[in-house]
């Protein structure tokens, strides 16, 4: 928060009876209000815009050279943890991309962690030059009755409220709990209100008649259409639309037909979740709003999109344009079509420069320490057999690049009782071990999609109560692939047919995020797939990623927790075997 001396230096500044910190000449500025592009320098002091007109003197000048400046970009609604790397570290891959502000919910580390996931996630983009603003986790766990690392009730959100980042309640996802007035989300809901908070949506499969339970408490956001009709029906029940697209949710160019010159004002863009790999050889929100573009959106109304629009969701007044008043986020491009970033400024610091950035920025003094809890079950091979006496069962039929999958009926083979996975039909057990509490309850269900010929596949991001999840040919190399990311305290591993581990990727924090540079955590992460690679025939998608959603209720149609077959339609475990 701004002082008083501050103010005052600024509006010296403005009306010229002091030097700017700095001063951006020669830039064409892209007025995301009037949809105009401007003239005129701008000066900068104290992190934020003094004004736009003529100003002669500065401590330090930049020129422009005639490229578009437009204000940092903003992720509506990001999961750092599905990056697998600490907010310190999200921040060095972010900026080159023009990212400058986050919208961040942390709900993964909390189903682990609770309070303490959150607090050290604060900690950690503490010093970073990335703004990074959290929504409180409203439902940990996702549903009731999960067994996750902690619960998160109203009483233990509210007190976070006094941290200056935290800005509202993250996406509602326990939506039969809203419909049925339950006390606690309610009161999660309520306590969000009186601090002046937004409250975000999680509106997968609903129908337009849901969202009137949504409407009816205050909840104001979406991020989970996946088609134009989906995105209009929210934006016709008063809702902002964050647009997605990630690693697996790649949903942009099925919704983007639904933005207009009438209501383009009402949508932004948002990743939800994407890997690193992806960031780096896509982009972030950068990606988003070329995407847009190439679908026939006019640059200046993606651009729109991608910052004032996403500072009006989250009523962030004083980011998202270049503009007196404004924190100085600045992104220099050389074209609007491409979006390619020469320059960025945060705070009124170059902190990329020719696409570089300036290490010396991205240093911090402490690093935030994080205590993981011990992983803990007492899986035994037995625990992974599959007993059936039906042939007719229940499979989670994986969908490439879709959180959402399809409840299909197949016919399995038995044998001794037991399910046996077939390579030719592409039908392979999967199991969910409950981790925290030594709980002893494993699921066991039948997926299809993985194409696996060998071996199996472990990971402890298993949305959102990341127990650990396996996708395997035999019970012997699932059980590998489980007892090694215990081991290691949590992450990844492929196994071959004889058990040897492929390549693996240890994530220290809760399970979910590795403590290492992100270069080493991409290394990691593309070993992963070419030894996944090795052991399927499956290609075109990211399969730890995609695995690690199979976990998740609250998202249609069919998914595997701990307990057992879920059924999103009925909101209910079921049984594999159809009756």
């Amino acid at each position: 928060m701004e002082n008083l001396k501050q103010l005052q230096e600024r509006v010296a500044v403005s009306d010229g009876r002091a030097k700017a910190d700095l001063v951006i000449k020669n830039g064409r500025i892209v007025n995301v209000f009037s949809g105009e592009i401007m003239e005129g320098d701008i000066a900068i002091k104290n992190g934020y815009i003094a004004g736009i007109g003529h100003f002669p003197d500065a401590d330090q000048i930049i020129d422009a050279a005639g490229e578009f400046i437009v204000p940092g970009f903003i992720d509506a609604h990001v999961h750092v943890e599905s990056a697998m790397v600490t907010p310190s570290e999200f921040a060095r891959v972010l900026l080159p991309n023009g990212v400058t502000t986050i919208i961040t919910d942390p709900h993964e580390i909390a189903n682990v962690a609770g309070e303490k996931g959150i607090e050290f996630m604060l900690e950690d983009a503490k010093g970073a030059p990335l703004d990074m603003f959290v929504m409180l986790p409203s439902s940990v766990p996702a549903t009731e009755g999960e067994h996750n690392g902690e619960t998160l009730h109203a009483k233990h959100l509210h007190p976070l409220y006094k941290h200056e980042k935290v800005i509202g309640l993250a996406e509602v996802m326990d939506f039969p709990s809203v419909a049925k007035g339950s006390a606690d989300i309610l009161t999660k809901i309520i306590d969000a209100k009186r601090e002046g908070g937004r409250i975000d949506g999680h509106g997968a499969g609903l129908t337009s008649a849901d969202l009137n339970n949504y409407l009816a408490v205050g909840i104001r956001t979406d991020h989970e259409s996946t088609s134009a009709k989906e995105a209009l029906d929210r934006l016709r029940a008063g809702m902002f639309v964050m647009l997605r697209e990630g690693t697996v949710g790649r949903d942009l160019k099925q919704t983007i037909s639904a933005v207009t010159e009438k209501n383009s004002h009402r949508f932004c863009f948002c990743t939800d979740d994407k890997l690193i790999n992806d960031l780096l050889t896509e982009g972030s929100i950068n990606y988003n709003i070329r995407l847009a573009i190439e679908n026939g959106v006019e640059p200046i109304t993606a651009i729109q999109m991608a910052t004032i629009n996403a500072a009006n969701c989250h009523n962030l007044p004083y980011l998202g344009a270049v503009a007196a008043g404004y924190q100085a986020d600045i992104v220099f491009l050389k074209d609007l079509k491409t979006i390619e970033i020469s320059k960025v400024l945060k705070n009124g610091q170059v902190v990329v420069e020719n696409g570089t950035r300036k290490e010396a920025a991205f240093k911090k003094k402490n690093k935030a320490k994080f205590i993981s809890p011990k992983i803990n079950h007492h899986l035994s091979i037995k625990d992974l057999e599959l007993p059936l006496t039906n042939e007719t069962c229940y499979v989670i039929g994986m969908q490439q690049n879709n959180l959402f999958t399809e409840k299909l009926i197949e016919q399995v083979t038995i044998k001794n009782g037991k399910f046996v996975p077939s390579i030719e039909k592409d039908l392979l057990k999967m199991a969910v071990v409950e981790r925290h509490h030594n709980t002893g309850c494993v699921g066991v269900g039948i997926v299809k999609g993985f194409g696996l010929t060998e071996g199996a596949i472990a990971t402890t991001v298993a949305h959102d109560s990341h127990n650990i999840v396996a996708v395997g040919v035999s019970d012997e190399a699932m059980e590998k692939a489980i007892n090694h990311v215990t081991k290691t305290g949590g992450g990844i591993a492929v196994v071959d047919a004889a058990g040897n581990v492929l390549h693996d990727l240890a994530l220290q924090v809760a399970g979910l995020l590795s403590d290492k540079p992100y270069e080493e955590v991409e290394n990691d992460l593309a070993g992963l797939l070419k030894a996944f690679n090795q052991i399927s025939k499956a290609k075109g998608f990211d399969p730890f990623l995609t695995l690690s959603f199979l976990t998740l209720p609250v998202i249609p149609e069919l998914k595997l927790t701990d307990q057992g077959l879920f059924d999103f339609a009925t909101f209910q475990i079921i049984p594999n075997e159809v009756n």
